[in-house]
């Protein structure tokens, strides 16, 4: 970048992230996606698609099998996650595919090349009866960062886009200082000096919006996650680029997240959305137990008795114990929470 074009001027850091990510030229509106730089679940394996199949079919019947069964990709990235989910449904549930509206919601300009039965809109769109679905979306929906300053005054933070450097700003006030008072109190009696926490309202916010556009169905927010009493003390802000962490520096060279305060998200969610009839947290391994992946090893007899198809389980275990492992993508929290019908019965077994 040219010296006289780089930007210095000190700006909050929702401001700066939002420039960063979604402005001209940002991280996620570059033609490479996302993919190029760390990877996902959906980037893990195509089990993971397989998973949400499972969990559509659960929530068709639920909803007496719809005319149309609509499908949110909420920060779709390149449409993978719904192009996995197509080609899983005409294999192993045609009568279902006929009826699928899948759409992709991505700032993004629409991937050359993507087939036509896949919606593309910068925008949600109301949906009668569906699955919307947000896997590592809510994590990027840019945030303010608060810091204690040594007078125990909690404080925005600035930032230099240009470097990431960061100084403190003006107290925080208003919405946001009610935010946190509720959800991450940063008061004397709970955080000392260079205490942080990010401000999720808008998260909230997204969230909340997010859930009305569905008449009936169930809508779920993957995500790092956190919930009160277990708050990050310092923050989770982070970067990466090309599969690697990196400081952060909004200048849009890298990916810039912080983990949601998805117990918020829910309350917002439900308060805010009279149709919602269920609402609940629970972790990426548990669900995608629910959902029939284990990650168990398959039997060594298989072994004799069918080689290939031993190998082809074996490739099958090691890729759900991946996105079921606790200290990795199965910590992800999943939060989920069902429009004017109840939760399908096979999610009743999992805590509130």
């Amino acid at each position: 970048m040219d010296g006289d074009q780089v930007d210095r001027a000190w700006r909050g850091w929702r401001q700066a992230t939002e420039q960063a990510l979604y402005g001209d030229g940002g991280f996620f509106v570059r033609p490479s996606g996302p993919a190029a730089h760390f990877r996902t679940s959906v980037h893990a394996s195509e089990l993971f698609a397989g998973a949400v199949l499972t969990l559509l079919r659960q929530l068709d019947q639920a909803l007496g099998r719809p005319a149309e069964l609509v499908v949110t990709d909420m920060g779709a990235g390149r449409a993978e996650l719904l192009l996995a989910l197509g080609a899983h449904a005409r294999a192993e549930a045609p009568e279902l595919a006929r009826r699928l509206v899948l759409r992709a919601v991505e700032k993004a300009p629409r991937p050359e090349r993507l087939p036509s039965w896949i919606h593309w809109s910068d925008r949600i769109e109301p949906a009668a009866a569906g699955l919307l679905f947000a896997n590592e979306w809510l994590d990027n929906v840019p945030v303010e960062i608060a810091e204690v300053d040594h007078e125990g005054v909690p404080r925005l933070l600035r930032v230099c886009p240009a470097t990431g450097d960061e100084q403190l700003g003006e107290p925080v006030a208003g919405a946001d200082a009610a935010w946190l008072d509720r959800w991450w109190p940063l008061g004397p009696e709970h955080a000392e000096p260079g205490f942080r926490a990010e401000i999720g309202l808008p998260r909230d916010l997204a969230w909340a919006e997010a859930v009305a556009s569905l008449g009936r169905g169930v809508a779920v927010a993957v995500d790092y996650a956190h919930r009160s009493g277990s708050r990050p003390p310092f923050g989770t802000l982070a970067a990466f680029r090309e599969g690697r962490e990196v400081r952060p520096v909004p200048d849009g060279s890298c990916d810039l997240t912080s983990h949601v305060a998805l117990d918020a998200c829910l309350d917002a969610s439900l308060t805010a959305n009279p149709g919602v009839v269920h609402s609940l947290w629970t972790t990426q391994r548990d669900a995608l137990r629910l959902l029939g992946l284990s990650g168990a090893r398959p039997p060594l007899a298989l072994a004799s008795s069918d080689p290939a198809g031993y190998v082809r389980a074996l490739a099958a275990a090691g890729e759900a114990a991946e996105l079921t492992a606790g200290g990795g993508l199965g910590g992800f929290g999943w939060g989920i929470q069902s429009v004017g019908i109840p939760l399908p019965r096979e999610w009743h077994t999992l805590a509130p």
